[in-house]
């Protein structure tokens, strides 16, 4: 069997490089090339913090696809540079798996009607972690007999989006099932604007940004006399790598894009 051919976008940032180093345990993908905004032409083995592999990094996204046969790319930047490097990868014929969040609904419709139109697998998670996807599952479920719900995400000082993609998921599922009301007192006023978090067909999302945390999300329920908590943590970005290896399978046999990990679960 002929290994999976991978471009890895950014693969010095702390996601990118626990990319690479599953990539190296696997013996059925091959890194071939990497995308990076500085160090055009050097060689990833020329980096003594990231893994023994023979990849050179582009910095330019179209000589990369024009110079390098690839199978598959694993975007794990930014969202600009992220919905730009999934929109020319899909011209180009090469399978995206963005672990990018912060889209916008406008670029997600893009990338999907692109894909679809060129007959691409595309695979977008908000969360990569296994356990996060079965975190959003279950809520949705128990979003059916507890609609009083409120998301607190918890993520490390560096994140750039806020709320996280897996909270904006999550309450996109939840809102599926869920009628839609305004929590709390009818007369709730914000003392100080932002207090209640974001409102989401009236549920509330809050955003905690720390030092020291990786990716955490409680979804807590609330009835007459009863809390339900559903709760996921990840303590380190090796945790997102089954769902990477999983999605980089699975996108070569899709034609159209897939957004969010649990609909290509088994």
């Amino acid at each position: 069997m002929d290994k999976i051919k991978v471009i890895v976008a950014g693969p010095r940032g702390k996601m990118g490089a626990e990319a690479l180093r599953m990539i190296e345990k696997q013996s059925d993908l091959e890194l071939v090339a990497c995308l990076d905004h500085k160090y055009e032409g050097k060689n990833i083995q020329e980096f003594e913090e990231l893994p023994n592999l023979d990849a050179v990094i582009y910095t330019n996204i179209e000589e990369c696809l024009s110079t390098v046969q690839a199978d598959v790319l694993v975007d794990l930047t930014t969202p600009e540079f992220g919905y730009i490097h999934t929109k020319t990868a899909i011209l180009n014929g090469v399978r995206p798996v963005v672990g990018t969040t912060g889209f916008t609904e406008e670029e997600l419709k893009e990338l999907t009607d692109l894909a679809e139109e060129k007959e691409i697998g595309v695979i977008i998670a908000p969360n990569f972690a296994l356990g996060a996807v079965l975190m959003m599952q279950f809520s949705k479920w128990a979003a059916k007999y507890f609609p009083d719900v409120e998301i607190i995400e918890k993520h490390h000082d560096r994140k750039l989006d806020a709320p996280s993609g897996t909270a904006v998921k999550t309450a996109a599922l939840i809102k599926e099932v869920r009628e839609s009301k305004q929590q709390g007192h009818p007369d709730e006023k914000e003392t100080i604007a932002g207090a209640r978090g974001a409102d989401v067909d009236g549920m509330r999302i809050h955003s905690m940004r720390l030092p020291g945390l990786v990716a955490h999300q409680e979804v807590v329920f609330g009835s007459k006399g009863e809390n339900l908590t559903i709760k996921h943590d990840s303590f380190h970005r090796e945790s997102f790598m089954t769902g990477v290896k999983l999605a980089i399978d699975q996108v070569i046999k899709l034609d159209l894009l897939v957004y969010g990990l649990e609909n290509i679960l088994e």
